[in-house]
């Protein structure tokens, strides 16, 4: 019996399913290239599940003269609400103004520029007066005047999920909780092992390898960072009940002249966050330490009438981001900026990812793919990625409500808040979920907070969920709401649906 002839190299091999990842894989598939990722664990489930999950310029790089980062950003901020007007959203951020901080003058100097560097559509700048604003009502009385401007908020684990989803639709081979062991040059091409949590193994070939592995960058590739320094640092978030009732986010100044958001999260929390520290531990163990939870309690109490304290906190995350070292003196003075590094040793490329903000994932990625034009024929395709929506998001970014509203006409037994939920999740694709459906009941078993057996289905099937984490905290933040004993029940479930996991108990 003949042996099966050896399937031909991919044209692209990309190690990590973060945004960055699965934006290069997208990309690179549209355009026609044969791709193949692989993420270690869960896509998202690094740093990028672990932003302020905010689509913004980056208002405070601009007293780091970053403006072209800064531009490219706010350009980039409309063009991703424009192609994920489900999970992408405006928001009108108020930033009081502080004695003894930075100027008054100044903050309305950088906000002019923020409102016109980037030629965004969004409602520009405006002052505020705390004494008679509805923003002031949560804030300490001595604060009266304001700023409110500009932004975006994105749900971040669900971009990810949807720039893979997108690119396995577009026939990339994404391999998840199949961690890469080894990559060598070999006969002119990369030879890519992994290995799968649960056993078994995958091996093959490509033209080119993308490192985009953040916080674990040169790990499988032995080239400890290629040419480029590495800095690590890590940023840590807090979630409490809910300190304001309107939905407008702060953004206060430190008196470390680091800035922190307080921002509406979930409908009944507040996320607040950032730090920026520099981080020397394994990434996957990062979390938020007693002491960036005591500061950043202290940041907000420096302005809201209402203190708190860690006994206050429900939740917390932390990131770990691979920065270019540009020599900053201090982490939160490091550069964001993305930092493309071609080793072309042998004729055979390797990229290496660095850096880069969360708004700016598909610029990066178009940037990787003109950086492998000479080892990738699809590169001579024309960039695609600005105009077409990403999974469900093919409708107007103005039109959310009446997209709501049309889901509740196909399927008047939806809960309202079940089917806007459904809506900010899935957009268009929400219908996937509910097709056929004529009551409840048959969406299947409830796990909780209007959880149902079909969506648990769907996102095993169209978004690699495995386990109850997976489902509660990066495709949803439902983990916030669930029990202990209901997310169980949830793993349980899930546990049935996927044969390997089954055969480990």
């Amino acid at each position: 019996m003949s042996e099966a002839a050896p399937q031909p190299p991919y044209d692209l091999a990309i190690i990590g399913g973060g945004v960055n990842g699965c934006g290069i894989a997208r990309d690179a598939a549209g355009r026609g290239a044969r791709v193949v990722l692989f993420e270690a664990d869960d896509l998202g489930r690094g740093t990028s599940s672990a932003s302020t999950k905010l689509i913004h310029g980056g208002l405070r790089y601009l007293e780091y003269y970053e403006f072209r980062l800064v531009r490219e950003a706010l350009q980039e901020r409309d063009v991703l609400w424009r192609i994920a007007p489900h999970i992408v959203w405006p928001l009108r951020f108020v930033l009081p103004h502080r004695r003894g901080m930075r100027p008054a003058w100044l903050l309305r100097a950088g906000l002019f520029l923020y409102d016109h560097i980037g030629g965004s559509s969004l409602p520009k700048t405006r002052a505020l007066d705390l004494r008679r604003d509805p923003a002031g009502e949560p804030l300490q009385r001595g604060l009266v005047r304001a700023f409110e401007y500009s932004d975006c908020w994105v749900e971040d684990a669900r971009l990810v999920v949807l720039n893979a989803r997108d690119a396995a639709d577009r026939g990339a081979s994404i391999h998840t909780r199949t961690r890469v062991t080894a990559a060598e040059r070999a006969g002119g091409a990369w030879r890519v092992r992994a290995e799968r949590q649960g056993g078994g193994a995958v091996e093959v070939r490509a033209k080119a390898l993308v490192d985009a592995s953040g916080a674990w960058i040169g790990r499988v590739t032995g080239t400890q960072g290629g040419t480029r320094p590495v800095r690590l640092v890590k940023g840590s978030h807090i979630v409490v009940p809910q300190l304001f009732t309107h939905d407008r986010p702060y953004i206060f100044q430190n008196a470390d002249r680091r800035i922190v958001f307080a921002i509406p999260y979930e409908r009944d929390f507040t996320l607040i966050g950032t730090t920026d520290i520099d981080y020397a531990g394994e990434p996957a163990e990062a979390a938020a330490s007693p002491e960036e939870i005591a500061y950043l309690c202290e940041a907000v109490n420096a302005y809201f009438a209402r203190r708190i304290g860690p006994e206050d906190v429900v939740w917390t995350y932390a990131g770990v981001r691979s920065l270019y070292d540009d020599g900053a003196s201090s982490a939160q003075e490091a550069t964001r900026d993305y930092v493309l590094d071609l080793d072309e040793t042998e004729g055979v490329p390797l990229l290496s990812v660095f850096g880069g903000k969360i708004t700016t994932y598909r610029r990066l990625a178009e940037a990787a793919i003109t950086r492998l034009k000479d080892h990738l024929p699809a590169a001579g395709k024309p960039a695609w990625t600005g105009d077409a929506p990403l999974p469900g998001g093919d409708f107007p970014k103005e039109a959310f409500e009446p997209e709501v509203a049309s889901l509740r006409a196909r399927h008047p037994f939806l809960d309202p808040a079940l089917a806007r939920r459904l809506v900010r999740a899935y957009g268009t694709r929400a219908e996937r979920i509910l097709a056929g459906a004529r009551r409840e009941a048959d969406l299947g078993r409830v796990f909780g907070s209007n959880l149902t057996e079909r969506e648990v289905l769907y996102l095993m099937d169209q978004e690699w969920a495995e386990t109850a984490q997976d489902v509660l905290w990066r495709r949803s933040k439902l983990g916030l709401r669930l029990t202990p004993a209901q997310a169980a029940g949830l793993d349980a479930f899930m546990r049935t649906r996927l044969p390997h996991l089954a055969a480990a108990e």
